[in-house]
């Protein structure tokens, strides 16, 4: 959904039946159907903030409402244009305080969504200052009265300058000195040393830049907003054998409802009929369509391409995967980079350095005989245009921001500039192996006939002893015999042998399924016969499961977890990106380990590791000089995903675990887009490096050509504005970055 600048609402549900706020009076002249009856939990409004240029102008307004009585707690982030707001008073009256300090506030329901109408008289008065100013300057070449000149710029001045000057004032207020006060003292001493024309350039060239720095800002912002049209409003609930339109938040849990070929999917549930192909791209960034068939769980916002499907929600429309994907992305923009942080402290600084110098250049010189006053006047207006630092506090957040919605649109959730930035300065990266390489579901890769048993005898056999196992090698293995029609035998007297394998007595004989060690343990007498022959099994990557009895060896089951598909392109990937080592860790023996790490790609292994071993692998490659990332499921191997520089989680669409305690989570259950996220990061920290650096270039070329009588006001206000646009257009770069 698209936000724009406005001071009405349309409600895109059905706006007649949402209950009215009882904070809004049906009389405003801003809020048309502000929606639902705000619990009291609900305390904290959010609203979208249109206008705002640079982070001084977040500062301006939170400093304007905190000195609000009835507004407890007030933050507004400049990056996502978004405020959070705890009140006491009407939504009406915030708006109105919003609108006063220069900006225009949209109100946002938790449970309905607005299209904000465009309001275009910020760009009217623009156009109409610049007319103005085109006239009084055509009048000056072809001779017309002095005053009539004059007087077409103080309009123009007055059109383009009344909202800077307004924003100024309360900034001013608020003990904030931003980028509207600056300007408006510039244009004001313009006019006190009679540059009608400088003053009304400044203005018009002032407006223009705030008009399109706004709309390029909006675009950044849209890249995340757009998320909330993925999930559609309403949806058909099976209500008998009728199918009744409802909107999604009257949905409840339990709810069956039916999605039509080429629909998507208003809400997460579980497939009860039918079958069919979904594309999941929205959330996990997949590109191929996954196949869902009864008992599958389908996500909001995905598209079911063909088949119908019957589906039972299992969450509301608050709970759903892509709201708390939406809710974390939103999170993530408004936490702080590293870079963003110092680069906010010294334009703290700068500002007010340069205000005094500014000041200082207007009164010193003359003073000591050096130069008139207008002269130096003049230079110290000039100051104060180029101490507005607006392309430098915009130079990262905006790159950030761009990023953290390119790789939510790919299927990955960064949770904040901090572990972006840290992303792109991984050199080694440590993959679990089980579930993260491989697919963490052993199968059965060789089966040796060693006794007199045929295979089939064999099978079924196994079948019989691994059929009351929860072992993920014994499911592999009654898997196995199932899919080649080898029902289990009768059996009784089933034993767990803890760390060895099982055992039950079939058809009154004792037959065992287990490791090397339980049959040397049992002194089979055939196992020396077999031992070779296993260790080189093992060594090529397989577990190993012996089927036999006290006497003789019936035969041996190979089984081996086999690598995802997607592994071997994104290890090669990932190097092609620059990350020089790719290393796995595994509790798997040294066979097993060097065959995956062979058919995967990756750099080094480190095998046989409890889970305090892999702490220490990471604390080595650490003290080898690496910035270490680990891969890993989240849960099983948090000791290594916290000691390592960043963590990522895999498979965050089907665990609400891994979305919320990984710093990274790639939502769908594969590595295809781990080069994508570092590719990302590295060239977002690229870009703004480039912000800033232009930024500083710009400003020191500004501030050297003062002196020289080179720079004039409206160059500076080029300068100012220009370097903002560019710096802008360069962060907005990141959005079309593909994976």
């Amino acid at each position: 959904m698209t936000f724009k600048k406005s001071l009405n609402f349309v409600n895109i549900t059905a706006a007649s039946e949402a209950p009215k706020d009882p904070c809004c009076s049906i009389e405003s002249p801003h809020v048309v159907d502000t929606p639902d009856l705000l619990t009291q939990k609900e305390k904290a409004r959010t609203y979208i903030i249109e206008g705002m240029d640079c982070s001084s102008c977040a500062l301006t307004l939170e400093n304007h409402l905190k000195s609000h009585a009835d507004v407890k707690s007030v933050n507004v982030h400049f990056a996502t244009g978004k405020m959070t707001i705890d009140h006491n008073n009407s939504v009406d009256e915030i708006i109105n305080e919003v609108l006063k300090a220069g900006y225009t506030a949209s109100y946002i329901s938790s449970r309905r969504r607005y299209i904000a109408k465009k309001d275009k008289s910020g760009t009217n008065s623009v156009v109409f200052s610049g007319v103005l100013l085109l006239c009084g300057f055509l009048g000056f070449h072809f001779g017309a009265s002095p005053l009539l000149i004059n007087i077409l710029y103080v309009i123009s001045i007055i059109t383009g300058g009344y909202i800077p000057a307004k924003s100024a004032f309360y900034a001013l207020k608020s003990r904030s000195l931003d980028m509207n006060v600056l300007m408006t003292a510039a244009i004001l001493g313009a006019a006190a040393i009679g540059e009608w024309f400088e003053g009304a350039t400044v203005v018009w060239l002032f407006a223009l830049g705030n008009i399109l720095q706004s709309r390029s800002i909006e675009k950044t912002r849209n890249s995340i907003r757009s998320l909330l049209e993925l999930a559609p409003t309403e949806a058909f609930v099976k209500n008998g054998q009728q199918l009744v339109k409802k909107p999604v938040e009257e949905i409840v849990l339990e709810d069956v409802i039916v999605i039509k070929p080429g629909d998507k999917i208003p809400l997460d549930g579980e497939v009860i009929a039918g079958e069919s192909s979904v594309n999941q791209a929205p959330i996990t960034g997949e590109s191929i369509p996954v196949d869902k068939q009864i008992g599958d769980i389908v996500y909001a916002g995905t598209i079911n391409e063909h088949g119908s499907l019957e589906v039972k929600i299992t969450k509301l429309v608050e709970d759903t995967t892509i709201a708390k994907i939406i809710h974390l992305v939103e999170e993530a923009q408004e936490k702080k980079a590293p870079t963003e942080a110092f680069v906010d402290k010294f334009a703290r600084i700068y500002t007010p350095i340069v205000f005094v110098l500014a000041l200082g250049v207007m009164i010193f010189p003359p003073l000591v005989g050096v130069g008139t006053w207008g002269e130096w006047f003049y230079k110290g207006l000039e100051l104060l245009v180029v101490a507005c630092p607006c392309a430098l506090v915009i130079s990262t957040p905006l790159a950030i921001v761009s990023a953290i919605g390119n790789a939510a649109k790919n299927g990955v959730l960064i949770k904040g500039g901090a572990f972006l930035e840290i992303a792109g300065r991984i050199t080694a990266i440590a993959f679990d192996k089980t579930g993260t390489l491989t697919e963490g579901k052993p199968r059965v890769s060789q089966v040796i006939v060693t006794g007199a048993a045929k295979e089939d005898e064999l099978l079924s056999i196994a079948h019989t002893l691994e059929a009351y196992s929860n072992h993920p090698i014994a499911r592999a293995v009654v898997g196995y015999a199932k899919e080649r029609g080898h029902l289990p035998l009768k059996g009784d007297k089933f034993r767990n042998l803890v760390g060895k394998g099982v055992g039950a007595t079939i058809e009154g004989q004792q037959y065992f399924a287990g490791n090397l060690k339980l049959f040397h343990e049992i002194s089979t007498t055939d196992v020396i016969k077999v031992e070779t022959q296993i260790k080189t099994l093992e060594s090529e990557g397989n577990t190993i499961v012996i089927i036999g009895t006290q006497h003789n060896i019936l035969g041996i089951l190979a089984v081996a977890d086999s690598i995802r598909q997607t592994s071997f392109k994104a290890i090669g990937d990932l190097q092609r990106v620059g990350v020089q080592q790719v290393v796995m860790l595994t509790g798997d023996n040294e066979g097993t380990a060097k065959k995956v790490a062979l058919q995967s790609g990756v750099s080094r292994y480190f095998a046989e590791l409890l889970p305090e071993n892999k702490v220490d692998a990471i604390k080595q490659m650490q003290d080898e000089g690496h910035f270490v990332a680990m891969v890993g499921d989240g849960i099983n191997d948090a000791p290594a995903l916290a000691t390592a520089h960043l963590g990522f989680a895999m498979g965050g669409a089907g665990t609400d675990t891994a979305m919320e305690t990984a710093d990274i989570v790639l939502m769908a259950d594969n590595l295809e887009k781990l080069p994508h996220t570092v590719n990302l990061s590295r060239k977002t920290i690229r870009i703004i490096k480039q912000n800033i650096w232009f930024s500083l270039i710009i400003k020191a070329a500004a501030l050297i050509l003062i002196f020289p009588d080179i720079l004039t006001l409206w160059i500076a206000v080029i300068s100012d504005t220009g370097a903002a646009l560019i710096v802008i257009l360069n962060s907005m770069r990141i959005m079309r970055i593909k994976s």
